[in-house]
């Protein structure tokens, strides 16, 4: 749950992405003094477009960490949804945005009221995949019986440390349809032996729906809290880490599990209750939150979009394992390994940067 990836280029305060096509197409990052900075940190030499592709087209990891290094540099522009640089394509001129990037140029004048063909874009790094998950084998079961996963909740394990690009919907495709077929499987083939008063009485206990409707006191608001974990994640377990930071991020995600439960729902009605819905999923985060720091702390080394900047060194003697999470409820989640099974291909240093052709 350690690797968390991030993409590049996002628009401020939505999450939206700005695809790698702006780049390709031949947009330029540049910080706040118009410096196209990339070049300053090994992905390539500042040649002018159109023969060099390689610095906006790095990998997105690189592009990310380049962000933050800008930003401690005190180079990128402070919005107030965050400091951001900006994506620029004016050079590309009009007919060329609107044959080939309509959709970006509609993003960017609907979101951030920037129109491309004139202003560049402000964007930022976003959070955009979580190579971990829920722990599954090739035919997308978990250790649940009867539970499959598939897609960006699981981790069949094929993405390793760090998701190549588009890989996510061939996973969804493939896992998806073991995991269909797997549960098709088990549902011919089960007898059920459902004891229903041991149901009734397991589901008292966890009712967790209606704890959130009987509480009328505490006054933690869904939005607030989640606002703070947002913060703590981002400064603490984010694009870098270190043991400080993300020590403190657990003693405030701990803070805030505890403060959870005085959320208070708005919207006490049974019908489309949204509030309902954000105050179980902001549970479930603080779950996932917690699983992301306890892992990220216990391994000492940089791998993939899990970097230490107390520990820069890949270590594959100690770490070339899958960090495994579980749970106690109420409290911090204990963590495990299972080593990598290598088959075909061997790990080697990752070599990025230097000459190009």
């Amino acid at each position: 749950m350690e690797f968390v990836q991030y993409h590049p280029t996002g628009l401020p305060g939505t999450g939206i992405l700005i695809t790698e096509g702006s780049r390709g197409e031949g947009g330029i990052l540049v910080n706040k003094d118009g410096y196209r900075y990339l070049q300053d940190y090994g992905l390539g030499p500042p040649d002018p477009w159109p023969r060099n592709k390689a610095m906006e087209l790095g990998p997105r990891d690189r592009l990310s960490q380049a962000f933050w290094h800008e930003n401690q540099k005190g180079r990128t522009i402070d919005t107030p949804h965050g400091d951001v640089v900006h994506l620029d394509l004016r050079h590309l001129g009009e007919k060329r945005i609107d044959e080939c990037l309509p959709m970006i140029r509609d993003l960017a004048t609907s979101y951030v009221g920037v129109d491309p063909v004139h202003a560049p874009i402000p964007v930022r790094p976003v959070v955009h995949y979580t190579m971990g998950g829920i722990d599954t084998d090739i035919d997308a079961k978990t250790r649940i019986e009867g539970l499959f996963a598939a897609g960006e909740c699981a981790c069949v394990s094929i993405n390793g440390a760090n998701r190549l690009g588009s890989n996510s919907l061939t996973e969804l495709l493939v896992f998806g349809a073991r995991a269909g077929l797997g549960a098709a499987r088990l549902a011919e083939a089960e007898v059920s032996h459902a004891d229903e008063a041991a149901i009734r009485e397991q589901a008292a206990a966890g009712d967790r729906v209606g704890r959130l409707f009987r509480n009328t006191g505490g006054g933690e608001s869904v939005a607030g809290l989640r606002r703070e974990m947002n913060a703590t994640m981002e400064s603490g377990a984010g694009i870098y880490r270190t043991e400080e930071s993300l020590s403190r991020s657990c003693a405030v995600m701990n803070d805030i599990r505890r403060r959870y439960a005085d959320v208070v729902l708005e919207d006490k009605s049974n019908v489309y209750n949204t509030d309902l819905i954000q105050a179980l999923e902001l549970d479930a985060m603080i779950d996932i939150a917690g699983a992301v720091i306890v892992s990220a702390l216990a391994r000492r080394e940089s791998r993939g979009a899990h970097q230490r900047l107390d520990h820069e060194r890949r270590d594959d003697e100690a770490y070339l394992k899958h960090s495994l999470a579980h749970y106690v409820a109420g409290e911090d989640p204990t963590i495990d390994y299972r080593d990598v099974v290598i088959t075909r291909s061997e790990p080697g240093e990752r070599v990025y940067g230097g000459a190009h052709k």
